[in-house]
């Protein structure tokens, strides 16, 4: 099983929802961040203890080989990776950045309106669209290289 998908069930399988994951280059780090999509509260260190604990014991059980593992939360400008993540934070404001340029821009920032079907051939599976200003913009899933929250205080 790849190491990603392990993480993901793991996760899951607690009741969390695995954002995203980084090793280090000779994978002697890992860090994890982790959600709990049906609480406003959000993640607590009680929480980032338990999934630790629990990989720590995973990892041994499937012998992978790491030196150091970070748990934490995604922060405030959590990053977007999934189709749900889109439809979950409509109408706050993100940043993207585009694998191909739309014009001269490849960097856009604006409120995400939703999750749309894929009505054009380029845009595979589905598509997310944002208002920029006045602007309505669509861009495929897999035109999106980045995206991520813009934090509000």
């Amino acid at each position: 099983m790849q190491l990603d998908d392990l993480i993901d069930k793991a996760v899951s399988g607690l009741g969390y929802e695995c954002v995203d994951f980084e090793t280090s280059p000779r994978g002697r780090l890992l860090r994890v961040f982790i959600d709990k999509p049906d609480d406003e509260k959000g993640v607590t260190i009680d929480d980032c203890v338990a999934v630790s604990n629990h990989l720590t014991r995973l990892f041994a059980v499937e012998n992978v080989d790491f030196d150091r593992l970070e748990v934490s939360s995604p922060g405030m400008d959590r990053p977007l990776k999934k189709p749900a993540d889109f439809a979950r934070f409509a109408g706050h404001e993100a940043q993207f950045k585009l694998r191909v340029a739309v014009g001269n821009q490849r960097n856009f920032s604006g409120v995400i309106l939703g999750l749309r079907e894929g009505d054009q051939p380029d845009e595979g599976a589905g598509a997310v669209a944002i208002k920029v200003g006045d602007a309505e913009h669509v861009f495929a899933f897999d035109a999106i290289e980045k995206a991520r929250l813009v934090p509000k205080f």
